[in-house]
């Protein structure tokens, strides 16, 4: 870090002088006002509970309103020796943005970030600038109108995810040509090894000289947009189509400990408090074209993969892959998400998700009603619509157990008919056709609610059916079998195998339905060290969260970020507990 670029809050703790839990409450009352410091339980549940599983207690829940009331409350939470969790849309499967049970040895505190969703386009629209609420969503329907696309695409958990959050975690998505989101480019705070607060200012934006003028600058835009100085920084993977094009390395094309791509802000899952990254967009293709593609080999998918991959000029936009397993799952506990996003459109779903969110926070507290009362309601209504799913789809379901959706743009387009022509002319195992356009987006949209579609299947049958193991792997580049066997010792304990994910990159999303009394942390342990004897990294693009062991690489630079263990204690399964700097590194 340059000396220029850091800049030192003058509140440093000391253990003589730790703010009382009730002062440290006090004067976040004071800072931010009463409306926007949630302490009581009841009220700030949904904030301390994991979107998936998990969740825990804290002194607050903060919700403060500008960049530098960030600031400011970060510097109360150092004199009162508090951890500190940095949330946002709160997506995440792997329990990482939310308190993790009780057993933590200080008080603390989550600040949720959304109120602060600002997005600055600059240079001339080829990079954009996000403050710690902007979500994915908002950035693609911004970018829409001047012809510009994201580093990456709305993934299968929710439309509400935050951009720097993906950036934190390391988060993959679906398309092919863009790899983990990343970027050098940050503007953040850290605890350094003494406890002292500083902001770094990483973003090579000139914003001022003190963390005021900073945050205030950056949060109401004023700076300099046009033509912001190139220092060789890195704001997106430019290496990794090159990366994934390499089908004969023995190694996965992307996952959450690559040390290749762990840099400040980009991979430290909370360790920092991020106020804003810059990253690259992309120009939109003028025209592209989708192709359903339907095989009952394996091998077969495998042989396209390679060929496409090492043969082709353009590689393709996406390529989903759905077992035919999935694809029933989606098509019926899915189906309210396929038709809410296809008649009330995209832009309605991040408040459809809140609303939701907020009635199940509420419901949760009358026992007498029904566990998951909303989810069966919605599941009720569902049924009630007709088919949903084009007939080709359809047809194609009952036909081949595998179903990849391969999206080409421009000149790939003509490669890919070419080629699939000729592939598929000699074989009796599989086929293809090309979509119209209600087909493209119906296909899609059925991929996209896959994920919320198996845990209400969990919700559904909870009666019937154990816990749900959700892993999130990335395989050899070089695998053939990608699709894995299972011994009887783990078969014996699963009522459903639920496969789907990003076949081009070889990421693979893996939900199993356990069987009744079956149990869960023997299965996952069984299952993971099956997964490292295949040579697979997990997690691949969802990061450790609270439910994997972080590998010796990550845990370095966890501990490299905050060397205190203020931010987001536990993560990777490491240790909840202050450190000293004399142990930190």
């Amino acid at each position: 870090m340059h000396s220029s670029n850091l800049f030192s809050s003058n509140i440093a703790h000391q253990d003589q002088d730790i703010l009382r839990p009730e002062q440290v409450l006090d004067k976040l009352t004071h800072l931010l006002g009463a409306s926007n410091v949630q302490a009581d339980p009841e009220k700030n549940e949904h904030y301390r509970m994991g979107w998936r599983s998990g969740g825990g207690s804290a002194l607050a829940v903060l919700f403060p309103q500008t960049l530098l009331e960030i600031w400011r409350s970060l510097e109360i939470c150092v004199e009162g020796d508090c951890i500190i969790i940095m949330q946002a849309a709160k997506t995440g499967l792997t329990e990482g943005s939310t308190p993790s049970g009780n057993d933590y040895d200080r008080p603390v505190v989550v600040i949720n970030t959304l109120a602060m969703n600002q997005l600055y386009l600059v240079n001339d629209n080829e990079q954009v600038i996000s403050l710690p609420g902007a979500t994915l969503h908002q950035l693609q329907s911004q970018l829409k109108a001047v012809n510009r696309a994201p580093h990456s695409v709305i993934g299968s958990s929710t439309l509400g995810a935050s951009i720097i959050g993906g950036v934190s975690n390391n988060s993959g998505g679906a398309l092919v040509k863009r790899g983990p989101a990343y970027t050098e480019l940050a503007l953040f705070a850290q605890i350094d090894k003494h406890g002292q607060l500083v902001l770094v200012n990483h973003l090579d934006v000139e914003l001022g000289d003190t963390p005021e003028e900073i945050l205030t600058n950056l949060q109401t835009g004023n700076f300099d947009k046009r033509a912001l100085p190139d220092t060789g920084k890195m704001a997106s993977d430019k290496e990794y189509i090159a990366r994934v094009k390499d089908v004969d390395a023995s190694t996965p094309s992307r996952f959450n400990a690559d040390k290749r791509r762990l840099y400040e802000a980009s991979g430290c899952a909370g360790k920092l408090a991020v106020f804003a990254v810059r990253l690259d967009t992309y120009p939109t293709a003028v025209k592209e074209k989708v192709f359903y593609i339907g095989t009952n080999s394996v091998s077969e998918l495998a042989q396209l993969r390679r060929q496409i991959l090492s043969s082709f000029d353009n590689i393709p936009e996406v390529g989903e892959y759905m077992h035919r397993d999935i694809f029933d799952v989606s098509a019926k506990y899915g189906k309210d998400t396929f038709l809410s996003i296809k008649h009330l459109g995209t832009n309605a779903l991040p408040r459809l998700f809140s609303i939701k969110g907020a009635m199940d926070a509420k419901l949760h507290k009358w026992s007498w009603m029904p566990k998951h009362f909303t989810d069966k309601v919605m599941q009720f209504i569902a049924n009630i619509f007709p088919k949903h799913l084009p007939k080709r789809m359809l047809e194609y379901r009952d036909q081949y157990e595998h179903h990849l959706i391969l999206k080409m743009s421009d000149d790939g387009i003509a490669e890919a008919q070419n080629f699939l022509e000729a592939f598929f002319a000699v074989s009796d195992t599989g086929n293809y056709f090309e979509c119209s356009q209600e087909e493209s987006e119906s296909a899609f949209l059925h991929r996209f609610a896959a994920a919320g579609a198996a845990l209400r299947y969990e919700v559904i049958h909870e009666k019937e059916v154990g816990d749900i193991l959700a892993l999130d792997i990335a395989i050899p580049r070089n695998e053939l079998e990608w699709l894995e066997t299972l011994p009887e010792d783990i078969e014996q304990h699963l009522e459903k195998k639920l496969y789907y994910g990003h076949f081009f990159c070889y990421v693979f999303h893996q939900d199993y339905i356990l069987k009744k009394g079956s149990d869960a942390h023997l299965v996952k342990k069984m299952m993971l060290e099956l997964l490292s004897a295949r040579g697979a990294k997990y997690p691949a693009e969802h990061n450790v969260g609270h439910l994997y062991e972080a590998e010796p690489d990550l845990q370095n630079f966890y501990k490299s970020l905050d060397p205190t263990n203020t931010f987001n204690p536990g993560i990777g399964k490491m240790s909840k507990t202050k450190r000293n700097c004399s142990c930190c590194l």
